[in-house]
């Protein structure tokens, strides 16, 4: 699916935890309609299968229970998309990214092979309908997500290009698939901020760490080979340069991709590189911008959110802008986009017990429209404000809530963001007040989980309450904007 990942370490973030969050958006012209889950150890399969792929695959006794964000209809698969496990140990699958023929050519993709003409089909790889499944309810640390998906991948092989992020309280770790069956995995630097969007992104490797100690590189086992046997190094002085070997340089990238690398690296050191005019480091256009920088201040959720919702503002790519040169607007795909159907962000902190350490911060739709809120998700039950999603349209769902306003407020913008930068300041504020207590709060005479379960319902409380009022607000600018608006009415 286009995504956009951006993965922050503990020594980069404005209070020391780790954070991975991910754009999930839907491809052209789709919405699909999503909602939250809990998934009971009981309730984790034995053995999967696979709905696009058909592949069948055993898994581990004893899973942990864990949070995901699943299709809210049925028929494409689970898609569980992010979540948290019970062992503080959160993943985020997937972010699509690129490829190029000379590595598909080595290592093909697995596909289904329907059956025809009496010879049974055979069935195909692992893709983003099933990472999270398979994965998140056995790991305990992130390393260990990389070593079970990299076996998995070996072993059945992927019929897609896909980038994976894990996160423990101490480490992120970033996978990206390599044709059919290979991979490579890079620790993200605890200083360092990672942007993501649709290509392969890893832009330095050492071969060496991975195939011995795998201290901050891992990657399968015939990797080396692999390189060698296919003439994929295209570095003149014989360094691994993961994303020229292995990724894509095509002109749809500097519509698609670099603009968005481009906006957030801008965003994250706007001294330390020159952004901007003839003579800048890096334009939306270049093909070398890095896989991860250290920012020039601490991250915080906010700087996370305002980049995966950004539109370009400040640029002459913004489409909302009536400032400037008009041919340039919306010449980009920006990051904030109408067909996101979920933003995700993990974060897990030190500070706090174990049994609060992990947030996951969640919103629905297009993030330009929206607010971020959290939720602990070491609990029981979720509110139904996020799990009652269906194909319905509903105010009850924040889900749909969210689309209703995003159509709306879009199409009356310039009168209706005004009510939606207050929303997002009130939502996320008085949800960062209950989030604080509660981090706080003893639990007498209850469990911690329903401790928790008290404040993910308060949050929930304030945040429909908000919303309604927003939709009613953008509904009527929307209104008065109609084609058939007149502005006399009887005396």
């Amino acid at each position: 699916m286009p995504c956009t990942t951006i993965l922050v370490g503990r020594s980069a973030t404005y209070d020391g935890s780790t954070m991975i969050a991910r754009n999930d958006d839907s491809g052209g012209g789709r919405y699909t309609s999503k909602k939250m889950a809990l998934v009971q150890p009981e309730e984790q399969p034995r053995v999967y299968r696979s709905v696009i792929s058909h592949v069948e695959i055993p898994l581990p006794e004893n899973p942990l229970r864990y949070s995901a964000v699943p299709n809210a209809e049925e028929g494409e698969g689970i898609w569980a998309g992010a979540g948290v496990n019970s062992a503080n140990v959160a993943m985020t699958a997937t972010e699509t990214i690129t490829s190029n023929e000379r590595v598909l050519g080595a290592d093909p993709l697995v596909v289904l092979v329907p059956e025809k003409d009496g010879v049974p089909e055979i069935p195909g790889g692992i893709g983003e309908e099933d990472i999270v499944v398979l994965v998140l309810p056995y790991i305990r640390s992130a390393r260990e997500g990389v070593l079970r998906l990299g076996s998995l991948l070996e072993q059945y092989g992927t019929y897609e290009m896909n980038g994976m992020a894990f996160q423990d309280v101490n480490e992120i770790w970033w996978l990206e698939t390599i044709g059919g069956h290979h991979w490579i995995a890079r620790r993200v630097p605890d200083d360092a901020c990672v942007i993501m969007p649709n290509q392969f992104g890893l832009d330095h490797f050492d071969l060496q760490d991975a195939l011995g100690e795998g201290r901050e590189f891992l990657c399968s086992k015939d990797l080396d080979a692999f390189i060698r046997d296919n003439h994929l190094n295209l570095s003149m002085d014989g360094s691994l340069i993961p994303r020229e070997a292995f990724g894509s340089h095509s002109d749809a990238d500097h519509v698609y991709n670099t603009p968005r690398a481009w906006f957030m690296g801008r965003y994250l050191a706007p001294h330390e590189y020159l952004w901007d005019g003839p003579d800048a480091d890096f334009t939306p256009l270049s093909d070398d911008i890095p896989w991860c920088l250290t920012p020039e201040r601490k991250v915080t959720v906010e700087d996370v959110k305002y980049m995966l919702s950004s539109h370009y503002q400040g640029t002459p790519y913004d489409p909302y802008s009536s400032a400037g040169d008009c041919s340039m607007r919306g010449a980009y795909r920006t990051i904030g986009i109408n067909r996101t159907d979920f933003m995700g962000l993990m974060q897990l902190r030190p500070y706090v017990p174990a049994d609060r350490c992990a947030v996951e911060w969640i919103t629905f739709a297009s993030n330009v429209f929206n607010a971020l809120v959290p939720l602990y998700p070491n609990v029981e039950t979720l509110p139904a404000y996020f799990t009652s999603t269906t194909g319905t349209v509903s105010t009850d769902s924040f889900y749909w809530a969210n689309r209703l306003i995003a159509a709306l407020a879009d199409a009356s913008y310039a009168a209706s963001i005004a009510h939606v930068e207050r929303y997002q300041l009130a939502v996320q504020s008085k949800a960062r007040e209950i989030l604080n207590r509660y981090d706080r709060k003893e639990a007498e005479g209850e469990s911690v989980s329903a401790l928790l379960e008290a404040a993910n319902e308060e949050i929930a409380a304030c945040l429909q309450e908000k919303t309604q009022d927003l939709l009613r607000k953008v509904l009527n600018e929307a209104s008065n904007r109609m084609k058939n608006c007149y502005s006399r009415s009887d005396s």
